[in-house]
């Protein structure tokens, strides 16, 4: 498969063009542009709104089992034609192959785990404390059509979440990919359509995000408001929800810590932090930044995490054995520098990189900085990118305050051989996720989510699902 035609999804139908004409979608390898998509306008939106609403009534009465039957159907086709799907991650997002081959396999595990939750979600009977009362019971029910917002890091992967909780809990759904990577959404909503989803009850819309969001949240027809993606813009959004009185999922920044105590091993770590830190050119809001070390094992790490990041592959992520492709857009490049030059006028240690790479595309050395001081941009904000901060410590609780010290709260992360300093750290550091002795904090099974600016509630998991209903509480009585 190549770069496909880029298209609306409205109400079971593939739409090529609008009245607001088309906009371009850049291959972040070379700068070349891979297609244009059509804009929508008021008219396509008030007819994903309508059909989201047919959509609605008719899969919050489809059986769970055979919703189940059609989401799973789904994901068999997406495993099939995962390595093509994965062919245009690359060409759109940057990232290696092997990576996006990866994320779209496991976004099929994740729409599967949450199908089968949702073909099992029951209620609870609650006794009566009333002779003439039937019965009580406490059901999960539907929110109603969602709008959902996701970013261009996960092209796949992020659409999955919300799809499949929405999908599994009976849900009709309008998804507003990122505009950097429209056709690997696109080809999700594809499998869904080819595995027999009715009409409506999934649609797609392109465009300028505000206008798009600022339509779908005011309208009546939408109940539920979904978004991944910045802080700033998450707060607009939530204050939006907050004002029409809609339910609000927000998996937003982070700026993620990690702790290496004095017993862990600083080579291993080390091989596990350049990995982790640079997968997706460090465009992964759970990824590791501020790297805290006891000062017994600084040097070591330091030495081991700078080798390990300059011998990576840097390059197209269709080339093979690249390990690091570009980033997103000019613009994050621009961005790189102003963090990297910021850093070093605070009196920052630049130990590698810190400059693009002189080739054609959005390319960025991998780049780590030791000491930077807590005032310069790199340490209160994400940088996004392929940029860890390095420090050390002397004291543990000095160690655990510097890394809850940022309003942040997404991901932390901490490495020791000791029980009881792992049930500390997991303990005292304030994150919706907390990872010892690995990186691997997102599963399908478990939820992912934030703390403080970084977010409101869950995707993932059980709780992924749960986001997608309403409670109903039914009383009979004789």
């Amino acid at each position: 498969m190549t770069y496909p035609d880029l298209k609306l999804h409205i109400d079971g139908a593939w739409v090529a063009a609008t009245a607001c004409g088309q906009l371009p979608v850049f291959n972040p390898a070379d700068g070349s542009v891979l297609g244009h998509f059509p804009v929508a306008g008021e008219p396509e939106l008030h007819a994903a709104l309508a059909a989201a609403r047919r959509g609605f009534l008719t899969w919050s009465n489809t059986s769970p089992y055979e919703r189940w039957r059609i989401i799973t159907r789904a994901t068999e086709l997406l495993r099939e034609r995962a390595p093509a799907i994965a062919k245009i991650v690359t060409l759109e997002q940057g990232k290696p192959l092997a990576e996006s081959l990866r994320e779209v396999q496991l976004s099929a595990d994740i729409i599967d785990f949450l199908a089968e939750e949702g073909r099992r979600l029951g209620g609870r009977g609650v006794p009566p404390r009333v002779a003439n009362v039937l019965s009580q019971t406490v059901l999960r029910v539907p929110v109603g059509p969602v709008a959902a917002f996701t970013p261009w890091n996960f092209p796949v992967n992020l659409p999955a979440r919300k799809l499949g909780g929405a999908l599994a809990a009976g849900c009709s759904v309008i998804i507003k990919p990122a505009e950097e990577t429209p056709a690997s959404c696109m080809e999700l909503v594809r499998v869904f359509q080819d595995a027999g989803l009715p009409p409506g009850v999934l649609n797609m819309v392109l465009g300028h995000p505000a206008e798009i969001s600022d339509h779908l949240i005011a309208s009546t027809e939408i109940a539920k408001i979904s978004f991944t993606g910045s802080t700033p813009v998450g707060r607009v959004l939530a204050e939006k929800s907050a004002h029409y009185l809609k339910r609000y999922t927000a998996e937003l920044g982070g700026h993620a810590p990690v702790i290496v105590c004095a017993d862990a091993d600083p080579v291993a770590v080390a091989k596990l932090a350049v990995a982790a830190k640079f997968r997706g050119a460090g465009q992964v809001c759970a990824s590791p930044i501020r790297f805290l070390v006891h000062h017994s094992l600084f040097a070591e790490f330091r030495d081991a995490f700078v080798a390990g990041a300059q011998a990576l592959k840097v390059g197209s992520g269709l080339e093979p054995g690249v390990q690091m492709g570009p980033l997103v857009a000019q613009r994050r490049v621009l961005e790189m520098e102003a963090l990297v030059a910021d850093a070093l006028e605070c009196g920052a240690k630049l130990l590698c990189g810190g400059q693009r790479i002189n080739r054609p595309g959005y390319f960025f050395e991998p780049t780590l900085i030791e000491g930077a001081p807590l005032m310069c941009r790199v340490q209160q904000q994400e940088p996004f990118g392929p940029i860890g901060l390095l420090d050390p410590f002397d004291d543990l609780d000095d160690a655990i305050a510097s890394a809850n010290a940022l309003p942040y709260g997404l991901a932390a992360y901490a490495f020791t051989r000791d029980l009881v300093g792992a049930d500390r750290l997991s303990r005292g550091l304030h994150a919706g996720m907390v990872g010892i002795n690995h990186f691997g904090v997102s599963q399908p099974e478990t939820p992912f989510g934030g703390l403080k600016d970084s977010g409101f509630g869950s995707e993932g998991g059980l709780e992924g699902l749960l986001a997608y209903t309403e409670v109903k509480f039914v009383s009979v009585a004789a």
